[in-house]
């Protein structure tokens, strides 16, 4: 199961599972405790998540350049795949609408494995 619902600011949970931070950059403040695992190569590149905070892009636009930044990485996309099969995997950013993140185009990615 892969969870995207919470942020890595929240408290880690034992339902958790395995927390993944999936950013490009360390967020301030924050623990190298509050996570298991730092996958910064599926986080959003900083020239696109710039164009979507600033309205440049659509989320629609915002979606494609972040599917087209996760070619190369299938490695990555199926070993979160194949751990998800076995236990709980969350996946960790500062954003806290999952449905306006790379958390759940990542999520997709990596069920569509």
């Amino acid at each position: 199961m892969i969870n995207i619902n919470k942020t890595v600011y929240d408290a880690p949970e034992p339902a958790d599972g395995k927390r993944v931070l999936v950013m490009s950059l360390w967020p301030r403040g924050i623990s190298k405790e509050k996570v298991d695992a730092w996958m910064k190569e599926l986080g959003t590149p900083k020239e696109t998540i710039k164009k979507w905070k600033t309205g440049k892009i659509s989320w629609a636009e915002f979606a494609r350049e972040y599917r087209r930044s996760l070619k190369g990485k299938e490695p990555l996309l199926r070993e979160l795949s194949q751990e998800s099969k076995h236990r709980t995997i969350t996946l960790l950013c500062i954003e806290k609408d999952p449905t306006r993140c790379h958390r759940s185009l990542l999520k997709e990615a990596i069920e569509s494995i």
